[in-house]
């Protein structure tokens, strides 16, 4: 896949408004090859903790584009990007969760991560999101002070969590009263009618499974769902 310069995209995402500082946030939108996508993953992996494929991100962007969005300066150029989704948590609260978050370093400092990070629960909360999680490694300090100061609490420690060794929190902020009692089903079960889908799976797996899926789209130009069956 050849790369596109996001300064030199046509195509304009959608629910745009100018900050102060003439930097325009926007939604990622339902465009599946967005001509911002090679932006966001170049800005992201300059500071991942662990390498994504590109069907990592088009396993978020395919089917919660409207819960990434975007920071650009006059130029259309892209300076910051929070790529999350929103799904039903092991047959229970509905949960939301941000998968990447990352600003230009010429950037930070002007509150572009916050502003990203406030805009994307917004609109969980508008999709009756029940709670908000992610993970972030223990030492870096600016994310923490971002979450913690937007009501995240830290919930778990997660020993060598990524592939570089590294530990991390896990965070969660509560949207709904009443939320950590909702009951859950374990990792490996579900009620009947999810595990017969495949979705009883814990979360890293699936991803696993439905990037695996794209990728023998793209070689054998065929759709198998995530079970292994093919489809119409």
């Amino acid at each position: 896949m050849s790369s596109i310069d996001a300064s030199k995209a046509t195509n304009q995402p959608t629910e745009s408004t100018k900050s102060k500082t003439s930097l325009q946030y926007v939604s990622y939108g339902s465009e599946r090859e967005s001509p911002y996508l090679p932006a966001i993953r170049q800005l992201i992996s300059q500071d991942l903790s662990e390498p994504y494929s590109i069907y990592v991100y088009r396993y978020f962007l395919y089917q919660w584009g409207e819960l990434c969005f975007m920071a650009l300066d006059d130029q259309d150029s892209l300076v910051g990007v929070i790529v999350c989704k929103l799904e039903p948590h092991r047959g229970g609260p509905m949960r939301g969760y941000i998968a990447m978050l990352a600003t230009c370093k010429e950037h930070r400092g002007q509150g572009i991560a916050t502003k990203l990070v406030k805009m994307a629960i917004d609109k969980m909360i508008v999709e009756e999101a029940d709670e908000v999680v992610l993970e972030t490694e223990v030492d870096n300090i600016p994310s923490l002070r971002i979450y913690e100061s937007l009501g995240f609490i830290r919930t778990k420690r997660l020993h060598r969590y990524y592939l570089n060794g590294n530990t991390a929190f896990r965070l969660i902020l509560y949207l709904k009263p009443g939320v950590p009692s909702i009951p859950t089903f374990p990792p490996d079960y579900g009620p009947p009618e999810v595990a017969e889908h495949g979705n009883g799976l814990m979360d890293e797996d699936l991803i696993a499974r439905q990037t695996a899926q794209m990728q023998l789209e793209d070689a054998q130009h065929e759709r198998f769902d995530v079970t292994g069956r093919s489809g119409g």
